[in-house]
C-alpha cells in the first residue's frame, strides 16, 4: 500500500479521473450510441484496473466490466466498481450517469465516491453531508424498471415520483434533498449500490434492503435486487409499507 495515497484520496481520485476520461471520450464527438458506451466502459475499466494494480495490488476487485475473480472472497479489502453506471444515459447525452468507486472492508463500504461528471462534482464518504429541511415529497425511481412497491409507497405517502437513470445519480439527489427517498427492487448488482450506499450512509441517510436488513457486499452471488436510501426519519414508515406490499403481493415488483 503506498504511503503517499491513502484510501480516502485514492477513492476520490479514481472517481474524478474516471469521470474525466469518460467526458473526454464523449466530447470529441467521433463515436455515438452503443459504440460510445462500449468505448467508455472499456477505457474507464482499464484505467481503474491499472491504478489499483499499482497502488493496491493486494486488494480484491469486483467490477461490472471485468471477469469476476473469486479470490476476492478470501480478502478483507475489496474494491467494488462500476466505471460507468448509466451507459445508455452517457451514450445519449443525458446527465444522469455516474462513476461508482467503493472500498469494501469485511462486507461494509468504508470509503466510497460517486462522481456525477456532467455536474462537475464527486461526492465522497469522508465529506458528504445530507441536506435537511422541508421534504421534497418526491421518490426517485428507475426509469427502466420502476418497481411497483415504490409507486405504491409514494402514493401512500402522498409523494410524487421522478425517474432517472443511474442508481448513483438517484442516490446523490436524495443526499442533495431533491428527493426524499430512492426505492429500487427487481434487479441490481453489488456494483450498482456499494458506492452510493457508502456515500449516503456516511452522510447520515438510511440505507438498507427493503426488508430492513443490512446491505452486505463482496458475496459470491453479486445479485442484490433491492435497496432503500432515504431520509432517516422516513425509514420506519417506508419499511413498514414495503413489508405490507410484499405480504400482499408476494414480491416487490408485482
Amino acid at each position: 500500500m503506498t504511503a503517499q495515497l491513502d484510501d480516502a484520496i485514492l477513492t476520490q481520485r479514481l472517481a474524478q479521473g474516471t469521470g474525466e476520461i469518460l467526458k473526454g471520450v464523449r466530447n470529441v464527438g467521433v463515436l455515438r450510441g452503443r459504440a460510445l458506451g462500449d468505448a467508455g466502459d472499456d477505457l474507464a475499466q482499464n484505467w481503474i484496473a491499472r491504478v489499483l494494480e499499482q497502488h493496491r495490488p493486494e486488494d480484491g476487485f469486483l467490477s461490472e466490466e471485468a471477469a469476476d475473480n473469486l479470490d476476492r472472497l478470501a480478502k478483507e479489502r475489496v474494491w467494488i466498481i462500476d466505471p460507468l453506471d448509466g451507459t445508455k444515459e452517457f451514450a445519449t447525452g443525458r446527465q444522469d450517469w455516474a462513476v461508482h468507486i467503493a472500498l469494501v472492508e469485511n462486507g461494509v463500504p468504508t470509503h466510497a465516491a460517486v462522481g456525477l461528471p456532467d455536474l462537475g462534482v464527486v461526492f465522497h464518504s469522508s465529506e458528504a453531508r445530507a441536506v435537511t429541511g422541508p421534504y421534497s415529497k418526491v421518490v426517485a425511481l428507475s426509469h427502466n424498471r420502476p418497481p411497483k412497491v415504490a409507486v405504491d409507497i409514494a402514493e401512500k405517502l402522498g409523494f410524487g415520483t421522478h425517474t432517472m437513470g443511474s442508481a448513483g445519480a438517484k442516490a446523490m439527489h436524495v443526499l442533495l434533498g431533491d428527493y426524499d427517498a430512492y426505492i429500487h427492487a427487481g434487479g441490481q448488482y453489488e456494483w450498482d449500490s456499494a458506492a452510493p450506499v457508502g456515500v449516503c450512509k456516511a452522510a447520515g441517510l438510511h440505507c438498507s434492503r427493503l426488508d430492513g436488513s443490512e446491505l452486505r457486499y463482496n458475496n459470491k452471488d453479486t445479485y442484490l435486487p433491492d435497496v432503500l436510501i432515504c431520509r432517516p426519519e422516513l425509514a420506519e414508515e417506508i419499511l413498514a409499507m414495503a413489508k405490507d406490499f410484499h405480504e400482499e403481493h408476494g414480491s416487490y415488483t408485482s
